[in-house]
């Protein structure tokens, strides 16, 4: 098993603590409220073709979502990642889109502000798995993967964000896949079956893992972490319960502590 903590890119952020996206929500405003709390902050999700924004609209409609719409996607990005450019924080930026090329253009954005671009391979709402985004890429995995190129080659550091226990979806194999194809970090919403943290450890050891789905205090801290992520995710107490958010980042600061301290002759 690799060792836990061990990083597995050059990317580094600290704590080791992200804010996940909330769909229409997580702007550079919520950015800036979580700052203190963590090392990363995952904009969006942000939709950035015609067929993804319809998606949106329409759940926007029925179901009173909060959702990302702005005219032009692309320069709402370009302003919300310039707004953080003064805040102690690696930016980032988690999009979904039913065509590849979008996913280019975005990144080219966030190379130039030194932000992360995430592919969202996660949202399971069916008006974007219609669509053709979110989790529908997770059972597309040569897609997936060309989504991935097309953010590498603008120059961006890459994420894909996924769902654990989708039927049919080897996670390990979407792994090492997305990390071949030039992804640096996977995002992973475990869904309650943590061991495929530990899976995906050790099937893409070059990955930067991120784990997610209730981390709330130190126990679910610990158990990621030992399992084998390098940082955990926190999404919905990021606005509602800033409490949680600040154990969670003594709680990760506390296991790497330990960890430095038992590596020093």
């Amino acid at each position: 098993m690799r060792e836990p903590g061990t990083d597995r890119t050059d990317l580094d952020f600290r704590p080791r603590v992200a804010a996940a996206s909330l769909s229409g929500q997580s702007d550079a405003a919520w950015a800036r409220r979580v700052a203190d709390h963590v090392g990363t902050a995952f904009l969006g999700g942000v939709c950035l073709d015609a067929e993804s924004r319809a998606a949106a609209e329409a759940m926007v409609d029925d179901r009173d979502r909060d959702e990302f719409l702005p005219e032009d996607p692309f320069a709402f990005v370009d302003r919300e990642l310039a707004a953080l450019a003064d805040v102690p924080l690696l930016p980032a930026l988690n999009v979904r889109s039913a065509t590849r090329k979008p996913v280019g253009q975005a990144g080219t954005i966030c190379a130039k502000h030194g932000a992360i671009l995430e592919v969202n391979a996660h949202c399971r709402q069916a008006e974007l798995c219609d669509a053709g985004c979110g989790e529908t890429l997770l059972a597309d995995t040569d897609r997936l993967c060309g989504y991935v190129r097309a953010a590498a080659a603008s120059g961006a550091t890459v994420s894909v964000k996924v769902r654990a226990a989708v039927e049919g979806v080897h996670l390990p194999t979407v792994a090492s896949r997305v990390s071949a194809a030039g992804a640096s970090i996977l995002h992973v919403d475990a869904m309650d079956s943590e061991p495929v943290v530990g899976e995906v450890a050790e099937a893409a050891p070059d990955l930067f893992l991120l784990a997610n789905n209730g981390v709330r205090d130190r126990a679910t801290v610990r158990e990621y972490l030992d399992l084998g992520a390098d940082a955990v995710s926190v999404g919905r107490p990021t606005d509602f319960y800033p409490d949680v958010l600040a154990a969670v980042r003594r709680a990760t600061e506390e296991w790497f502590d330990e960890r430095e301290q038992t590596a020093t002759p």
